[in-house]
Parts: C-alpha cells; structure tokens; sequence
C-alpha cells in the first residue's frame, strides 16, 4: 500500500537584516512544527523513523538556501527538502539591505498497511 498523507502544517521565517535564505527557511520549518504535534505515533506505536517528510520551502532565490541546513532540523523520519521560487524580499534601509520571507509547507506520510 502507498504511504499516505497524514500531516500537512505550514510555517513562515524571516532573516529580517542578513539577507541569509537559509536562516529564514530553517525559521520557516521551526515555526511549522512548533504548530504541531504528532501524537499519533505513539498512541498507534509507529515507528517515526519510517515517516516521509516532504518539506517544501518558497524563497524568492532558492539556490541560496542550504537543503541539508534545513533537513537538520527536523528530528525524524526520511526527510526530503525542495527549495522552490516563493517568498517574499522586502527592501530595507539600503540595497544590500533586504528582510528575506520564506514560507515552509511540511508533509508527512506514513504507510498505514
């Protein structure tokens, strides 16, 4: 049988100065878990190694964001990052200057044969 989605939670991040994506992703991820919990692995005995946790992150230049950095974060499952265009970079006091905005969706799915 194919996994099945169980758990869908979004989140937002931001690195308000340091023009940094991964910081803002890692703080987008953060934000969607501390939103959630997933009780049911221990109620039903599930093994949480055997998630799959499908993150998705929306920054405007997604080749600055480190997949592994992200990944890090999340303490189980098999976990796969894709880095897509999203966000939002908002112009601050100067050009180099610029509040990054990512936005981070995280599904997990579980095989419930």
């Amino acid at each position: 049988m194919a996994a099945k989605r169980i758990f869908l939670e979004v989140g937002t991040g931001n690195d308000w100065h340091g023009g940094n994506y991964t910081k803002a992703a890692i703080r987008a991820v953060e934000d969607a878990i501390h939103h959630s919990s997933l009780v049911l692995l221990k109620t039903l005995d599930l093994d949480p190694t055997k998630m799959q946790v499908e993150v998705t992150i929306g920054v405007q230049q997604p080749e600055k964001v480190d997949p592994a950095a992200v990944k890090a974060v999340l303490p189980h499952g098999q976990i796969k990052v894709d880095v897509v265009s999203g966000g939002l970079n908002v112009p601050n006091s100067g050009p180099d200057d610029i509040t990054i905005i990512a936005t981070a969706a995280i599904a997990v799915h579980l095989d419930l044969a």
